[in-house]
């Protein structure tokens, strides 16, 4: 795969993911790569400007990677993502390496692997339609603001899997089995598989921690009992939900692409290496 053209997706509010911008900017300017840079939720220049690229460099934490990836939801183009966060499960190069990692790309010196997303919708009273969304990690139903629990009535197709009275459910897929799912006690599956991980949050007197399922199947969560309830998508957008609304999450039909440069570090030995990191 040839890169004539790169975009730089960054994250505004971070003064280090400006900077790595303009250093990204200056380089493929010396080399004579055409770039161009919005700002990682600006969906609309993204939209406008990824059908004539050849890959998205991301600059900044997962929380930035996860806003510029909706953006390829749409257009297929594939992700590399630099990380300035404090964890990176999603980047496949550090900050320090911003110049290897261009040259690389320009050089062809990559792999291209590909990452199960979920579509969902919210219908409204358990209806037949609704808007649809995707996401990258996961889709999770919860409670609200208020410590109080909510009664959440969940199935896998025909099957009536549990009625869970819980602080919410995580749906994820295995890219985002690495986060809220895992905190919830969730398995991390291999990035490159393909399955859903359904996860309650804080499961009151449940038998059922955490299940898998294929990515042929349907999870739908509705929402039997709350006082107040949401839905989040990958943690970037908050919608409300109502007694009786259904969320329905099944398997995106494309993956998402993601850039391997050469020499990048497996992702078991990165896991290992994030977590070293963690505090304890």
């Amino acid at each position: 795969m040839s890169v004539h053209r790169i975009g730089l997706a960054y994250n505004p509010t971070s003064e280090a993911s400006v900077r790595l911008r303009d250093r990204a900017a200056a380089w493929c300017e010396a080399a004579g790569v055409g770039h161009w840079a919005a700002q990682a939720g600006d969906l609309v220049t993204l939209n406008r400007e990824l059908p004539a690229s050849d890959v998205l460099v991301v600059l900044g934490g997962d929380g930035t990677f996860l806003r510029a990836a909706q953006a390829v939801a749409r257009v297929d183009v594939p992700l590399l993502g630099v990380n300035l966060g404090k964890v990176g499960f999603l980047s496949k190069a550090e900050a320090t390496e911003l110049e290897p990692v261009l040259r690389q790309l320009v050089e062809g010196d990559f792999a291209v692997g590909e990452r199960m997303a979920l579509t969902g919708a919210i219908l409204p009273g358990g209806g037949a339609t609704g808007e649809a969304f995707t996401a990258l990690n996961d889709i999770v139903v919860a409670r609200g603001s208020l410590a109080r629990v909510v009664r959440l009535d969940v199935t896998i197709d025909a099957s009536h899997l549990a009625t869970f009275v819980s602080d919410g459910l995580v749906v994820a897929s295995p890219t985002g089995s690495t986060g809220y799912s895992f905190s919830a006690g969730g398995p991390i599956l291999d990035p490159q598989s393909r399955n859903i991980v359904v996860t309650p949050i804080a499961g009151y007197l449940s038998a059922l921690r955490s299940i898998v399922v294929s990515p042929s199947q349907v999870v739908r969560c509705r929402v039997v009992d709350a006082f107040e309830a949401l839905v989040s998508i990958d943690g970037r957008e908050d919608r409300k939900l109502a007694v009786g609304d259904v969320v329905e999450v099944s398997a995106f039909d494309r993956p998402i692409r993601f850039v391997e440069p050469s020499g990048a570090m497996p992702f078991w030995d990165l896991l290992r290496t994030k977590v070293e990191l963690l505090p304890s």
